[in-house]
């Protein structure tokens, strides 16, 4: 079972599914139609950006997490041809089906260059903050590519999905406190521990809960959207435990598995409720 849990997470199909768990969760709440495209394309897109995120992060990887660098030596480029592979594809059929906003399919590449090669990881709070607006990206491309960008389903998920995946980055960062200090990156955890990191994640994610809570409360959004609270409930119930002794499954899988479990939540209750 391990084995089988480092394979999907060190490979990076986990991550992959987890952020096409996002699409799934925008075109359930936002009532689109649900579509095998944007699928492919955000699936191909995770493979290529943290492909080669494994490549240029070795060096750090093999301090932090040994075994994943062991696995990126050994079978990162069968991963990296599989990753390009796909993105040439997506790229692709979008230019083929004369998609509008294909050109947008390149900034994937640009997150790439601009976190690993630009030096925004050394940045403090930015990187974070990159993450969490690339993954939060994928409602606001879901919105363009239905024709509903400015909806407010779409702005909404977009701010929501950018803020708890900027907390669960600075999460991450604990289990990378040593490897980060070593690079002379600057982290949450390296700066105030990872006591007071697990608090400040926190008290950010009960803060988004309260907001939803609000905006649900005024009538802003439908009651339908209160299904998100209990990925914030998922959030804190695995902070406390994020320690830098907690193996890469920890954090690939049940940290990131995190909108795993909402899809599957908004799914479910998309069948036998709503």
């Amino acid at each position: 079972m391990k084995a089988a849990l480092r394979l999907l997470v060190h490979s990076n199909l986990f991550i992959s599914l987890a952020t096409v768990s996002v699409v799934v969760t925008t075109v359930v709440l936002a009532a689109l139609p649900l579509e095998a495209l944007p699928l492919f394309i955000v699936f191909a897109a995770t493979m290529f950006v943290y492909t080669v995120n494994r490549f240029t992060d070795l060096e750090e990887d093999e301090q932090n997490v040994p075994r994943r660098a062991a696995f990126t030596k050994r079978y990162g480029r069968l991963w990296l041809a599989l990753g390009i592979g796909l993105y040439v594809a997506a790229i692709g059929v979008a230019v083929a089906l004369g998609l509008p906003g294909a050109a947008y399919m390149l900034l994937p590449l640009a997150v790439v260059l601009l976190y690993s090669v630009g030096g925004v990881k050394r940045v403090f709070l930015v990187k974070n903050l990159v993450v969490g607006l690339a993954w939060g990206a994928i409602p606001l491309g879901v919105g363009y590519y239905y024709g509903r960008l400015y909806s407010l389903e779409i702005l909404f998920l977009f701010a929501y999905i950018t803020t708890m995946i900027t907390i669960a980055a600075a999460i991450f960062d604990i289990k990378d406190i040593e490897g980060d200090r070593a690079e002379g990156i600057p982290t949450v955890p390296n700066l105030f521990g990872p006591r007071w990191t697990r608090l400040l994640s926190l008290c950010s994610t009960v803060a988004v809960a309260a907001a939803v809570i609000a905006l649900v409360g005024a009538g802003v959004l439908p009651d339908e959207f209160l299904v998100v609270l209990a990925m914030n409930a998922y959030v804190c119930a695995y902070i406390p435990f994020a320690t830098p002794d907690r193996g890469p499954l920890y954090y690939g899988f049940v940290v990131d598995g995190e909108h795993v479990f909402l899809a599957a939540l908004v799914v479910a209750l998309e069948w036998l409720v709503w």
